[in-house]
């Protein structure tokens, strides 16, 4: 016969208010269940009622499905930084803005130049992180982390991309107008930078010069100051007046930051910048994914309601964090997005540009995968 357990009471237990208490614990975490799994999307929407960064992860996906069914249509804005077209994701990005998920890139230079150097036929390649990088260097092979290219094919992107700069009329351009007309000098149909031009996805890069587009750009400048011919020039400012002027147009404003870096800073402060215009703006949707932690108090890691302090998020938008590895986050999270199609039936904006100013925002036709 089994023995009566005791009854053992805590400290305090007396002063316990029961009902708080079943109101917290009124949700089990609910396990990851492979039986009714069967696709990335499953997988992640699974994850919402599991911990730590799954939940997170999940959280991210919830903020994805309010965007994309939300009546006012906001402009999403994506911010891209890190090694994401040697990480592998360069087809999974062109898709997104192929699919109508994307209304703005703002990029790092080393992105976009990745995914131009692809375009014109040239390869990342698998390395290892361990490799003697004496003998790389001797090989002119450049490595980053465990991922080679070709020293030789970067020398000859950057001349091509100098080259083109030679066929615009001289003058100050913005990084926007000048990456769309390298969009219409390429080919290659998987190009995120062709793709976005062909669908009028305006693309910026705040910090082109810290790139091989940059060393691109002053191949032509060296080249015109030589011959004493005139030259183009990016000015950076004009960036600013620009992307603003898509916010203040704009119902609402979604931000996806992938990583974090100058890209997520620069979609940040285009918000604040819109007090220029008269305007009180705030992004209405926010969402990370990032490696990088709060408490160094760097911007690439600092928390989305951080970002609410400085008016750049609005106090009441629905955002989500996930702290994971964007080479491994970021497919899952858009694996989502893709299969579930939440762009399905979501019309294309067109931006009418004269020049530097924004005439007007308005919506084309119902997005086409292509």
């Amino acid at each position: 016969m089994a023995s009566k357990q005791k009854k053992i009471f805590l400290p305090e237990q007396d002063k316990v208010d029961a009902r708080a208490k079943r109101k917290i614990l009124s949700k089990r975490i609910r396990p990851i269940d492979y039986d009714s799994i069967s696709s990335v999307s499953d997988l992640v929407s699974a994850m919402r009622g599991a911990s730590i960064q799954a939940r997170n992860l999940g959280r991210c996906a919830e903020v994805l499905d309010n965007i994309y069914s939300d009546r006012d249509r906001p402009t999403v804005m994506l911010g891209l930084a890190g090694p994401l077209i040697a990480a592998g994701l360069r087809k999974m990005l062109r898709d997104l803005v192929a699919g109508g998920f994307i209304d703005v890139i703002v990029s790092t230079g080393a992105i976009l130049y990745q995914d131009i150097y692809q375009a014109r036929g040239f390869g990342h390649y698998e390395g290892t992180p361990e490799a003697d990088d004496t003998v790389l260097r001797d090989l002119l092979i450049d490595r980053i982390y465990d991922t080679y290219v070709d020293e030789e094919k970067f020398i000859e992107t950057d001349t091509w991309l100098g080259y083109v700069a030679d066929e615009l009329p001289p003058g100050n351009y913005s990084s926007r107008a000048y990456m769309d007309f390298v969009g219409s000098k390429l080919e290659d149909e998987q190009s995120i930078v062709r793709t976005a031009h062909k669908m009028g996805v305006p693309m910026f890069v705040p910090a082109i010069n810290d790139s091989s587009i940059g060393i691109g750009l002053t191949h032509h400048y060296h080249r015109m100051l030589q011959e004493g011919r005139p030259r183009l020039s990016i000015d950076s400012i004009r960036d600013n007046y620009e992307l603003t002027q898509i916010v203040v147009q704009s119902k609402k404003t979604a931000a996806l930051y992938i990583a974090g870096g100058v890209p997520k800073n620069y979609i940040n402060d285009s918000v604040v910048m819109s007090y220029i215009f008269e305007e009180e703006k705030g992004h209405s949707y926010a969402l990370q994914l990032t490696a990088d932690n709060p408490n160094w108090g760097g911007l690439s890691g600092s928390t989305l309601h951080e970002a609410m302090s400085w008016g750049k998020i609005r106090s009441k938008a629905t955002t989500a964090m996930c702290f994971v590895e964007p080479s491994v986050s970021f497919p899952l999270l858009f694996g989502y997005a893709l299969q579930k199609k939440l762009a399905a039936r979501r019309a294309r904006l067109r931006f009418d540009w004269d020049n530097d100013v924004l005439r007007s925002i308005s919506t084309g036709a119902k997005a086409k995968r292509r």
